[in-house]
């Protein structure tokens, strides 16, 4: 059976990106980089960063599939892990990390596969899967089949002030 979490409320703060963000440049910095223009794919290597605002992806390999057109891109990050980060509109930061980080740029989502984990504060999400949107503040966390394969959610216990001792 496919275990799946939906974290509606989860920290509401954390899937609120800057909004700012995504009215941003993107910048890709590589050692090596491959574009085939017939095809509007592109594909960069070793020690990859991109940016776009307060958001962060790096990753050992990015590809890019801008056949949709313009501001439809999908970019894939592979890595061990990839990993992405992000400032909440609070000012938090969101961290996540996964085998490979999809994130759909029309939509605003990134999706995490493979030991896939997200965090911010003191708290974590951690499952096989992890699916964000940004713009509707949703999380949806899934584990594998098989007993062992179930998401895990941690969220730190308020600290309460030490009494003085006399």
């Amino acid at each position: 059976m496919r275990l799946i979490l939906i974290f509606a409320v989860f920290m509401s703060c954390v899937l609120y990106a800057e909004q700012n963000d995504f009215t941003q440049p993107i910048t890709i910095k590589s050692v090596t980089q491959f574009v085939d223009g017939l095809n509007d794919v592109a594909v960069y290597k070793e020690n990859v960063v991109i940016t776009q605002g307060s958001l962060k992806i790096t990753a050992d390999e990015v590809r890019i599939d801008a056949s949709a057109g313009d501001g439809n891109e999908v970019f894939i990050a592979t890595g061990t892990p990839a990993s992405f980060e992000q400032r909440s509109q609070d000012g938090s930061l969101v961290k996540a990390s996964g085998n490979e980080i999809r994130y759909t740029r029309k939509d605003k989502k990134i999706n995490l596969s493979g030991s896939a984990q997200l965090a911010q504060d003191s708290s974590t999400v951690s499952g096989e899967n992890i699916i964000f949107d940004m713009l509707n503040e949703q999380l949806i966390a899934s584990g594998t089949d098989g007993d062992s394969g179930r998401v895990q959610a941690v969220f730190q216990a308020e600290k309460t002030p030490q009494k003085e001792e006399q």
